[in-house]
């Protein structure tokens, strides 16, 4: 019975393969030294098939079987900079990229800041509850509008 114990318990141990997936980071690069540290730093990583890094957008791209706060963590511990989850999508996704939220200068050309995704980078891209009855209460369509005459 000491046997089959064992091995059911290794069974149930086991991790959960973790799914494919595609991780860009943000990472300031400055120079070819910069870009080459970056790369040496998660192409060693267990899982990783594919990297690619992007030095005019400060973007690295990470493609494996790998978590993306885990190769966050080995980005900033192996360089020493600063990396984030890339903080932008198409202008084309986004309902209202010219919110003073979404819009950021910082942005690479036809990328926005996501403003779905954290709702305090872009108050003004939704609409609230209350900002909708406010502008409705006031508007000419609408017959039981406050009017002062």
């Amino acid at each position: 019975m000491g046997c089959v114990d064992l091995c059911y318990r290794e069974r149930r141990h086991r991790k959960k393969l973790k799914q494919f997936q595609r991780v860009e980071i943000k990472v300031k690069m400055d120079c070819e030294g910069c870009e080459r540290r970056v790369r040496k730093s998660v192409e060693g990583m267990k899982g990783v098939t594919k990297v690619t890094v992007d030095p005019k957008q400060s973007k690295l791209t990470v493609e494996g079987f790998v978590q993306p706060n885990k190769v966050v963590q080995r980005v900033m511990h192996r360089t020493g900079k600063k990396a984030e989850l890339w903080p932008y999508v198409p202008y084309e996704v986004v309902p209202h990229p010219y919110a003073p939220g979404a819009y950021d200068k910082k942005a690479p050309p036809g990328y926005v800041r996501n403003g779905l995704a954290d709702p305090l980078v872009a108050p003004l891209a939704r609409a609230s509850s209350f900002e909708v009855k406010y502008t409705s209460a006031f508007s000419d369509d609408n017959p039981n509008a406050c009017t002062i005459m």
